[in-house]
């Protein structure tokens, strides 16, 4: 129980102090987050242009504007960029500090995650106000949709976080692990909803993007509070998104474990 504490009680702190060494730096962190947002944003004005005065496979111009920017909050929300730092940290040995604090080093990535979300939705939440009201999403929101977007958005950080992670991992073994990291950030823009909300993607591309665990990192939200699927479609997406969490998870700990016993081999 006092080790909890303790953890946890750094935890904070470590946000904290984090979180301010990020604010001296937040124009910086604005220009990333904007970056963040422009393929999401071309793609809206192309969906909404094609859609005009009609609709595409039932989403209306209102309703592709309000997949899209909330796509926009829940990529924010949901991408780790601390995933890049790790494989820096371990090439070049940086990652002895973290080990010596007196809490878990996962508590270092995390206070890096909250720290960021928290400076970059600074940012976003007040330009995605204003384009809401420019232009105009429609949404046909419930209560249900809207409780259970809560979980699924949780659910799409913790999985985005440690799938990323894991492969961060990597390094320990291969110099070049950030090259998996890049192929994933390519594969969630592709399959994740971003160039295309997923009920549109074609065949092929659409059971990849069902079955592999992209989706449930941004698409999958986003798809809930949107009301595009059904309630047996929500749940049965909820268990996969998951499933897919605990294999990343289990990942992580295991790369983990074996890549510092490595590490401290390698290193004396």
């Amino acid at each position: 129980m006092t080790i909890n504490k303790v953890s946890s009680r750094g935890g904070w702190a470590l946000i904290r102090s984090t979180w301010l060494s990020w604010m001296q730096y937040r124009s910086f962190f604005f220009i990333l987050a904007f970056g963040w947002m422009i393929p999401p944003l071309i793609y809206l004005l192309v969906w909404s242009t094609a859609a005009g005065q009609g609709s595409i496979s039932g989403m209306t111009r209102g309703a592709f504007v309000a997949y899209y920017l909330i796509l926009i909050l829940v990529n924010q929300i949901t991408y780790a960029q601390t995933n890049w730092t790790v494989g820096d940290l371990i090439r070049y040995g940086q990652i002895n500090k973290v080990l010596l604090r007196p809490i878990p080093p996962i508590f270092d990535a995390l206070a890096s995650e909250f720290a960021g979300k928290v400076v970059y939705l600074v940012f976003v939440v007040p330009i995605l106000v204003v384009l809401s009201f420019i232009l105009k999403p429609e949404m046909d929101l419930t209560l249900f949709n809207a409780l259970a977007f809560l979980p699924a958005l949780v659910l799409a950080w913790a999985l985005r976080f440690f799938w990323g992670y894991w492969l961060a991992l990597l390094a320990f073994w291969a110099t070049r692990a950030d090259a998996l990291l890049a192929l994933q950030d390519s594969l969630v823009f592709l399959l994740a909803g971003q160039v295309a909300p997923v009920a549109l993607l074609p065949g092929a591309l659409k059971i990849l993007a069902i079955i592999l665990p992209f989706r449930y990192m941004v698409a999958f939200p986003v798809e809930v509070i949107t009301a595009q699927l059904t309630r047996p479609e929500i749940f049965t997406g909820f268990a996969i998104q998951a499933g897919w969490t605990i294999v990343a998870v289990v990942l992580y700990a295991v790369l983990w474990r074996f890549g510092l016993k490595r590490y401290a081999a390698v290193g004396g």
